[in-house]
């Protein structure tokens, strides 16, 4: 369904994404029949939140994300479906989340509507945000981009926690060496039973290739990702099963 109406983009992307339907009856039928084998629920397939940082000084990372994001849903591919809710916090106060979409076109065309603010971290808004998202339907994970951390850490553990309790393992994406997020993005990951990694501008490739491991455990389970076998799979079961820190 599209919106006819001439009026400017709002910051809210909650209202973005459309589902649109083909003509084709084939098609249809098929969609049709799709999901009547589908699990239950609004949406089959597995459901992950992709939260970023988009204060200011974020913007080329918010660039290299939009170009990589593909990756996600590549790695999926036939073995099953992947479902991604796009959250992002900037300016003073503003957090904001989109639907959850089921193609890398949707959430590329959400991602590059947005622009940087200056702003302060709201990482306990994401991990309270998944937490509510999870309470209405299963999260298998959250992935987390970010490069700083003003919050008080003590509450974002108990945030993490909770996460974990709940089976929703959050992803700790760092780039840079701030220890205050070192030692944040690494007790989140812990405590919500998931798995932190650095990385910087200059190393697309691996988190490419990591953010591709995090969606196949979230379309598939461990199960999925030892299938794979990749290198970074094995990297990911390694952190998810303890053994490295």
């Amino acid at each position: 369904m599209s919106d006819t109406r001439k009026t400017p983009v709002r910051p809210d992307i909650k209202s973005d994404v459309e589902n649109t339907r083909s003509p084709n009856s084939a098609v249809e039928a098929f969609v049709r029949q799709a999901r009547a084998m589908a699990v239950p629920g609004d949406q089959a397939g597995g459901r992950l939140i992709l939260a970023l940082d988009a204060t200011m000084s974020r913007q080329p990372t918010w660039d290299l994300a939009c170009n990589i994001q593909a990756e996600m849903f590549d790695a999926v591919g036939k073995a099953g479906s992947l479902n991604v809710q796009l959250v992002y916090y900037r300016g003073f106060g503003e957090c904001r989340s989109s639907r959850f979409v089921a193609d890398t076109a949707s959430l590329k065309n959400l991602m590059t509507r947005i622009d940087c603010r200056g702003g302060q971290t709201q990482i306990g808004k994401v991990l309270s945000h998944g937490l509510k998202e999870h309470a209405r339907k299963k999260v298998n994970a959250l992935v987390f981009i970010g490069d700083a951390m003003e919050e008080n850490v003590d509450h974002l553990a108990h945030k993490a926690g909770e996460l974990g309790l709940k089976g929703v393992p959050a992803f700790m994406f760092q780039e840079g060496y701030d220890p205050v997020a070192t030692n944040a993005f690494r007790e989140i990951a812990r405590l919500s039973k998931g798995a932190w990694f650095r990385f910087d501008r200059n190393s697309a490739d691996t988190l490419a290739k990591l953010l591709s491991s995090v969606a196949v455990y979230a379309s598939g389970g461990l199960r999925a990702l030892e299938s794979r076998a990749r290198a970074e799979d094995r990297m990911m079961i390694e952190h998810l099963s303890g053994k490295r820190g």
